[in-house]
């Protein structure tokens, strides 16, 4: 009789091929975890989510853990003895509560059913090295300067300088940890009533411990950070106002505004995904445009605000997205001519906000000093808790003060 096959969890397989698409066809994390996923129960879903996502974010410590006690340097691995062998050391090293058994046995076995016999007895001796020593290793990891933090932390050696920078040692290593943690779930109320908290910073945030997906499909919430709500909040949009929105995919700050509201989007899926956001919303004041922002038609002029919440590196927003950390880069240029291309379409005295979802100078500060604007000093004085704590005319919320994600906003005026 031939031997049974050995079970493998349903949460670990989905987690093992969002891996391998992360890594091996660069898939973003929560698209690829949404198809492995989708069959499974909650309980089930929400394990291969934290051993995915997990996974995904501690890569290079796990690598170099993985690298160290297996001997051998991790490119000269196939592609699913690596996927498996992070699997199981993020478990080892990261997670209580976990069988060692089960993150061993269980990862060996993904190896097997991915057809590398061959590589199994190897997988097996290096899983077992880890059980004995990974979280020991890991521990041990010194992080007095950005270098060293970038590995214990698994992030981009870039990323860990530019908070180095920005923030000083302290505060880049709390906000490394922060953005290692789960981020937490917050939704804005749109209409009705809701279960949950409502954050007592933001007029509207309400905090949950999931997103109801009915509530959602009828448009009584929208998934939305507090920092992204403060970002729509602060453009101040009134009835009668004429609002230009670029970049405005998929819809979440659109919505927020008051009066006539022009959302630009480049993407023509993403200008349809918008246009349902806007309907199912019920913001019938939003009228969207398939436009580059940088080259608007003439006839979209004389705005009395304008935001633009711009591309960016994404790094106030990793603790949601954990493969973000290994493809963002900076992006001020793009961001300089999309604020520049809405000054000019916003009339004179009239204010556009800027935003983005990442904390570093570089696409923050430094854009608007070189866009020349003036800026608006009273942004600080409505949101003093939000003030950024070395320019207060701007408001910056950063993971581990503030909790939730980073952003950047500040509010310019047109001459």
């Amino acid at each position: 009789m031939a031997p049974r096959p050995a079970l493998i969890s349903p949460a670990r397989l989905a987690a093992f091929e969002v891996l391998r698409r992360v890594f091996e066809e660069e898939a973003y994390a929560d698209r690829a975890l949404r198809v492995a996923a989708e069959r499974l129960d909650p309980r089930d879903a929400a394990l291969a989510r934290q051993l995915a996502y997990g996974a995904v974010q501690r890569a290079r410590t796990l690598d170099h853990a993985i690298e160290t006690l297996g001997r051998r340097p991790l490119r000269r691995l196939d592609a699913p003895v690596r996927a498996a062998l992070r699997l199981g050391a993020y478990q080892l090293a990261f997670l209580d509560g976990v069988p060692r058994y089960a993150a061993v046995n269980e990862s060996v076995e993904l190896v097997r059913r991915a057809g590398l016999e061959r590589a199994v007895a190897f997988t097996n001796a290096v899983l077992r090295r880890l059980a004995e020593g990974a979280r020991e290793l890991v521990e041990a990891l010194p992080e007095s300067t950005p270098a060293e933090a970038a590995l214990r932390h698994s992030y981009p050696d870039w990323v860990a300088e530019t908070w180095w920078r920005d923030l000083g040692a302290d505060g880049a290593r709390a906000l490394m940890r922060a953005q290692n943690e789960p981020p937490e779930t917050v939704v804005r109320l749109v209409r009705g009533t809701i279960d949950g908290t409502p954050d007592a910073g933001i007029p509207g945030a309400w905090h949950v411990d999931r997103v109801d997906g009915a509530a959602l499909a009828e448009g009584r919430i929208w998934p939305q950070s507090r920092g992204s709500q403060l970002a729509g909040l602060a453009v101040g949009s009134r009835a009668g106002e004429r609002v230009l929105d670029l970049c405005a995919a998929p819809g979440g700050k659109a919505t927020m505004l008051a009066g006539e509201v022009v959302a630009v989007e480049l993407n023509e899926a993403r200008a349809r995904e918008l246009e349902d956001n806007a309907r199912r919303l019920g913001a019938r004041g939003v009228t969207v445009v398939c436009a580059d922002g940088r080259a608007l038609p003439p006839a979209l002029d004389g705005f009395d605000r304008a935001l633009v919440d711009a591309p960016c590196s994404g790094l106030g927003v990793l603790a949601a997205r954990p493969d973000l950390r290994w493809r963002s880069q900076p992006l001020a240029e793009l961001q300089l001519e999309l604020l520049q291309a809405a000054a000019a379409r916003v009339r004179h005295g009239g204010t556009v906000v800027y935003s983005v979802c990442t904390i570093n100078a570089d696409e923050c500060e430094a854009v608007v000093d070189a866009s020349g604007l003036a800026v608006d000093p009273t942004l600080g004085e409505e949101w003093p808790r939000f003030r950024h704590q070395a320019r207060p005319d701007f408001l910056r919320t950063l993971p581990h003060v503030h909790g939730g994600a980073g952003f950047f906003v500040a509010r310019l005026r047109v001459p």
